[in-house]
């Protein structure tokens, strides 16, 4: 496939070139020159860019899809790291299912006030805990 600008690269993975750009300053991808302005990126950048969109649809960081690649540029991937992030979304569709539950009963409940309803004042109980147990940034 050879070389291809930086026009080329958006077009064909649908990364904005402010992305492309940000993701060369974090090293997540290098191009490999310039023809006249426009950044030149050797073809198989765009498998790379489909494995960062993978990474960061699947919610990793991109310091840790960093490192994702070896110095020479080839995927390692951590099973066991894939495996843990497996687990936690597992559990955070867990969490949003029961949520998504909770809500319909409440959009459907005969209660005279949701206060008064079981099972909307269960929901209560478990956004308070999951909101004590998230750390806030």
């Amino acid at each position: 496939m050879g070389e291809l600008d930086i026009a080329q690269v958006v077009q064909r993975s649908g990364v904005p070139a402010s992305t492309l750009r940000y993701y060369e300053e974090k090293g997540l991808i290098a191009s490999i020159g310039r023809h006249g302005l426009r950044r030149q990126y050797d073809a198989a950048v765009l498998e790379r860019l489909a494995l960062i969109a993978v990474g960061r649809a699947a919610g990793f960081a991109l310091d840790e899809i960093a490192l994702v690649f070896a110095p020479d540029g080839r995927p390692r991937i951590d099973r066991q790291r894939l495996i843990a992030k497996a687990d936690e979304l597992d559990a955070t569709i867990r969490r949003l299912s029961g949520l998504r539950d909770g809500l319909r009963h409440a959009a459907a409940c005969r209660a005279a006030s949701h206060m008064e309803c079981p099972s909307f004042r269960r929901i209560l109980r478990v956004g308070a805990i999951g909101a004590k147990a998230k750390p806030r940034a």
